[in-house]
C-alpha cells in the first residue's frame, strides 16, 4: 500500500513538473537580439506652415517593472489609481526642435528630471505645446515654448488624466483648460480585501441587448464607486503664467470642446445608473454649453444608457449622436439623427439627417442633409460648400456628397460611390487648410478641390495629388509619384497652391525620412530630416512582393524575405514561416487587390516573423487570406475551406520559386491570425508547426459576433462550430506554440481563450505549449515579455520546423483536407 501511495506521489510531482515550467524570463539568440535592442527614431511633429519640427524620443518598450505598477480596470478604462493617468500610456522621455531648414536640432532646456511625457498639445497660434509629466505621485502639466527651445512647469501633479482629453487651449493662446483631481475625492475601497455586503444582480426587462463581449468592465457596487472617484474631476483654467482658477466644480467630465470662435465650450458628462455589459462611453451622459467664462448657456443633449442597440454593425442610438462644432463657423453645433430608428432591418429611403443649431443652441436645429447610409463625417469648405460621407458595411460601400450646408432644397452632388475595400479605386483624402480660427477645412479653388491618394494599381504603387472639379467630378493630375526603387508617401500638403507637400521617402532598407517636394518643380526635394537605418544586418535580405493565384483562380500576395547570401543554385531548401491575418470582402475583385510594397522599410516590430530570415528561414510575410462572400453569401460560410486553399497557394507558390522544403512550413499569427492558425493546423497537414499569439479559439464564448460577422451563434451555430479550434480540437496533429498576455483587454481574446483551448488540447494528446505573458495585454510592451516571445518563438520554430526529422518519401504527398 506503502509503495502504491509512493507511486502515485512521485508519479503527481512528476505530472506537474512535466506540465509547467518554472522559467526567468529569456532572451533570443544574437541574430534576432541585435534587431531588437536598437534606438528607435522619433515621432515626429511639424506646425502647419511647414517652418519648425518637433522630435520626440522615447523608449522602444516598457519594463516589466513598468507594467507592474497600480491598475485599475474599470468600465473599459485601464487606470494607475496613484498617478490618475491610463496605466498603459506610452511616454516620451525627451524632446528636441528645428527650423525645418535647419540641419541639427536643438535640446528642449528645462525639462523635468526622469521625464513621462505625454498628453501633446499645440496651442492654436503654434508657437507652443503643453504637455503632461507623470511623476511617481501624479500628473503634471507642463508647457513648451518653440522659439525658445524650452519647457516650464505650470502645476503640481493634481491633473486627472484617466479619461483622456486632458488638455485645451483657450483661443488667445494664454491658457488651457484641465482636468484637475477634486479637493474632496474620497478614498478608493480595496476591491480585493472589501467584505461584500449581498450579491450582485443583473436583470433583463426582457428587450434585446447583443453586445460585443468587451473586457474590464464593471462587475460590483465596490467598482461603480471607484469609477465615480476615479472620473471625478475639476475643470480648470492654467494661465501660462502659473495662475488658475476653478472653472466648474467636480463631476464625471468625459469630453471638452471649444467652438472654433472660443466663446463657447461643448462639456459632456458622464451620468449613472452604470452598466457591467457595455463600457463607460456607452454610459448615459448629459452634454452642455458654457460661455467662456462658465455660464451655462443651454443642455444640447442627453444620452441614456446604451445597452439594447439592435443587431448589425450598422446599428446605431436614436436621438441625437455625433455632436460637434462646425469648423467653418464662429459657434455652429452639427449633429445627426438616425431615421431608420438606428436599425439597419428598417428599409427607408435615407438613413440618417443631419442638423446645425446656432446659439443659444435651443430648439431643434435646421436640417442640412440626409443620407443613404449611414453618416460618416463631414469636412466643412464655407457657406456653400461641404462634403460629406456616408458608409454601409454589409455591402462595404461608401459616397462622398458635394452639397449645400446653407439650402438643403439643393440637391446634393455624389462624387464618389464606390466599394470602400477596393483600393485600386481610392480618390484619396481632400486637402484641407486652417482657416481663422485654426480648424482645418476644405481647400478649394472657387468650384475645385485637391486630394492626396495613396495610389494602388495592378502596376504597383505610385502616390498622387489631384485637382477635383467639384461641380462634374473631373480630376486633373498635379503629381504622381515613379518610384519604383523607392516609396514615397504624400503626408500632408503645406501649401498645395504653391506645389508644397510633405513627403516621406523610404526603401527596403532606407529608413524613412521627410522631405518637401515642390510638385511644381519634380525635381526640387528637399530633405528635412536624416534618420538612420538601425537594423544594418537587414540590409543585404532579398525582399519581393509576389504574386500567385488560389485554385479558384483568385489572385494573391505576399511579401518574401530570403536571408542574404543564399544561393539557390546550391540545392539548399530553407525553411519557409507563413505569416498572416484574414481579411473579409463582398467581391473577388477587391479581395485580389495588391497593397503590398517592397520598398516599404523593412521594421522587425515586436511581433513580425522578420527576425527569422536572419536565422536562416525564408518568411512569407502578410501573407493574402482573403475570405470571400459574394452576394447574399457570407465571407464565413466557406471560411474553413478558403482558409485551407489560401495556405496551400502560398506554399505552392515559394515551392515553385525552388527556395524552401515544403515539409518545414510553420504558420503563425497574432490575434484573428492566431484563431486563423489553429484553424489552418486542425484542417490540413501542410505545416509542420504553428505559433498562435492573443487569440480567440472559441466562438460560442464571443456569441454575439467577431470579427466581421454580425450573425450571433444562435442564428448561425454550424458558422460558429465550425469554425472553432476548441470544437475541432481532437483534429490537431501538429505542434502549436499558444502565447497570451495575462491581462489581454481585446474584445473577445480573453487569456481564457488560450488556457481553455490548451487544456482541450492536451487532454486529447496534441503537442502544444502555453505561455502566458504576466501583465501583459492583448499588445506585448514590456522588454522582457518581447525578448521571452521570441525566444520561445526560436525554440519551438528550431525544434519542430528547421530540425524536424524528415520523412523517408521520394515525394511529398499532397495536402490533406480535413474537414
Amino acid at each position: 500500500m506503502k509503495k502504491m501511495i509512493l507511486s502515485f506521489l512521485a508519479c503527481g510531482f512528476l505530472c506537474n513538473l512535466y506540465a509547467q515550467e518554472n522559467l526567468t524570463y529569456q532572451q533570443p539568440p544574437q541574430e534576432i537580439l541585435e534587431l531588437v535592442d536598437v534606438p528607435l527614431a522619433p515621432t515626429t511633429l511639424i506646425d502647419d506652415k511647414g517652418e519648425m519640427m518637433v522630435f520626440l524620443y522615447r523608449d522602444q518598450y516598457k519594463s516589466i517593472a513598468e507594467l507592474s505598477e497600480q491598475e485599475l480596470r474599470l468600465a473599459g478604462l485601464r487606470i494607475n489609481p496613484v498617478t490618475n493617468i491610463s496605466s498603459r500610456a506610452t511616454y516620451f522621455n525627451n524632446i528636441e526642435v528645428k527650423p525645418v531648414d535647419a540641419q541639427d536640432p536643438d535640446q528642449i532646456k528645462g525639462l523635468p528630471e526622469d521625464p513621462r511625457l505625454s498628453n501633446f498639445s499645440w496651442s492654436p497660434d503654434e508657437s507652443k505645446i503643453a504637455f503632461t509629466n507623470t511623476t511617481n505621485t501624479g500628473v503634471e502639466l507642463w508647457v513648451l515654448d518653440i522659439p525658445t527651445a524650452s519647457a516650464r512647469k505650470l502645476t503640481e501633479p493634481k491633473l486627472n488624466a484617466n479619461m483622456g482629453n486632458v488638455i485645451n487651449w483657450f483661443n488667445d493662446n494664454s491658457a488651457v483648460m484641465v482636468k484637475m483631481l477634486p479637493e474632496n475625492r474620497k478614498e478608493l475601497i480595496d476591491t480585493k480585501t472589501a467584505v461584500p455586503t449581498g450579491p450582485t444582480v443583473s436583470v433583463s426587462d426582457g428587450k434585446e441587448a447583443q453586445n460585443r463581449t468587451y473586457q474590464d468592465l464593471l462587475q460590483n457596487p465596490n467598482d461603480e464607486y471607484n469609477f465615480e472617484q476615479l472620473a471625478g474631476s475639476e475643470l480648470v483654467k492654467v494661465n501660462l503664467d502659473g495662475t488658475s482658477r476653478k472653472w466648474k466644480d467636480a463631476d464625471m467630465y468625459s469630453g471638452i470642446s471649444f467652438s472654433p470662435d472660443g466663446n463657447y465650450i461643448m462639456v459632456n458628462t458622464i451620468k449613472r445608473p452604470f452598466s457591467y455589459l457595455v463600457p463607460y462611453n456607452r454610459f448615459p451622459s448629459v452634454t452642455m454649453i458654457y460661455d467662456k467664462d462658465g455660464k451655462q448657456i443651454n443642455q444640447v443633449n442627453e444620452e441614456p444608457l446604451i445597452e439594447d442597440l439592435p443587431q448589425g454593425f450598422m446599428a446605431t442610438q436614436t436621438g441625437r449622436r455625433s455632436m460637434n462644432w462646425r469648423s467653418d463657423a464662429p459657434s455652429t453645433l452639427v449633429y445627426v439623427k438616425a431615421l431608420d430608428e438606428g436599425d439597419p432591418d428598417n428599409e427607408v429611403e435615407y438613413r440618417d439627417e443631419v442638423f446645425v443649431l446656432d446659439a443659444p443652441f435651443t430648439g431643434e436645429g435646421k436640417s442640412i442633409l440626409k443620407t443613404i447610409d449611414r453618416y460618416a463625417g463631414i469636412t466643412w469648405g464655407d457657406e456653400n460648400t461641404a462634403l460629406a460621407n456616408d458608409r454601409w458595411w454589409n455591402n462595404r460601400n461608401t459616397r462622398t456628397y458635394v452639397f449645400d450646408p446653407s439650402d438643403a432644397s439643393v440637391q446634393p452632388k455624389v462624387i464618389f460611390d464606390r466599394n470602400y475595400q477596393d483600393q485600386y479605386s481610392d480618390p484619396g483624402n481632400f486637402v484641407t487648410t486652417k482657416n481663422e480660427y485654426g480648424r482645418n477645412i476644405l481647400k478649394t479653388d472657387g468650384d475645385h478641390a485637391f486630394l492626396l491618394g495613396a495610389g494602388y494599381t495592378e502596376e504597383g504603387q505610385f502616390p498622387f495629388a489631384d485637382k477635383i472639379n467639384l461641380e462634374t467630378g473631373e480630376t486633373d493630375r498635379l503629381y504622381q509619384s515613379n518610384y519604383n526603387d523607392q516609396k514615397e508617401t504624400l503626408v500632408e500638403a503645406l501649401d498645395i497652391e504653391k506645389g508644397q507637400i510633405l513627403v516621406r521617402i523610404e526603401s527596403s532598407a532606407e529608413y524613412p525620412n521627410y522631405y518637401i517636394r515642390d510638385i511644381n518643380d519634380e525635381d526640387k526635394l528637399t530633405q528635412i530630416t536624416s534618420f538612420e537605418n538601425p537594423f544594418k544586418s537587414l540590409e543585404n535580405v532579398t525582399k519581393e512582393v509576389i504574386t500567385y493565384e488560389r485554385e479558384d483562380g483568385l489572385p494573391l500576395t505576399g511579401t518574401l524575405y530570403v536571408p542574404a547570401n543564399y544561393d539557390k543554385n546550391s540545392g539548399e531548401k530553407l525553411p519557409l514561416i507563413i505569416w498572416a491575418y484574414p481579411r473579409e470582402y463582398k467581391d473577388k475583385n477587391s479581395a485580389s487587390q495588391n497593397t503590398s510594397n517592397a520598398n516599404d522599410f523593412t521594421y522587425p516590430y515586436y511581433g513580425s516573423p522578420i527576425y527569422w530570415v536572419n536565422r536562416g528561414y525564408v518568411v512569407l510575410d502578410d501573407a493574402a487570406f482573403p475570405i470571400i462572400g459574394e452576394g447574399d453569401d457570407q465571407p464565413n460560410d466557406t471560411f474553413k475551406e478558403q482558409l485551407v486553399a489560401n495556405g496551400k497557394a502560398a506554399i505552392d507558390a515559394v515551392d515553385k520559386m525552388g527556395y524552401i522544403d515544403r515539409e518545414r512550413v510553420a504558420v503563425g499569427g497574432h490575434s484573428y491570425g492566431a484563431f486563423m492558425t489553429a484553424n489552418l493546423l486542425s484542417h490540413s497537414d501542410m505545416y509542420a508547426a504553428g505559433i498562435a499569439r492573443s487569440g480567440a479559439y472559441n466562438r460560442t464564448l464571443t456569441p454575439f459576433g467577431f470579427q466581421s460577422e454580425e450573425r450571433n451563434y444562435w442564428e448561425a451555430p454550424e458558422v460558429y462550430n465550425t469554425m472553432s479550434p476548441f470544437m475541432n480540437a481532437e483534429k490537431m496533429k501538429t505542434p502549436l506554440l499558444l502565447i497570451h498576455g495575462e491581462a489581454d483587454n481585446n474584445s473577445g481574446t480573453y487569456p481564457m481563450q488560450s488556457e481553455r483551448y490548451f487544456n482541450a488540447l492536451k487532454g486529447l494528446g496534441a503537442t502544444a505549449r502555453l505561455v502566458m505573458l504576466p501583465k501583459e495585454s492583448h499588445g506585448y510592451s514590456a522588454k522582457e515579455s518581447v525578448l521571452h516571445m521570441l525566444w520561445e518563438q526560436d525554440q519551438w520554430l528550431e525544434k519542430y520546423v528547421k530540425n524536424k526529422e524528415k520523412k523517408n518519401t521520394v515525394e511529398s504527398p499532397a495536402p490533406e483536407f480535413r474537414n
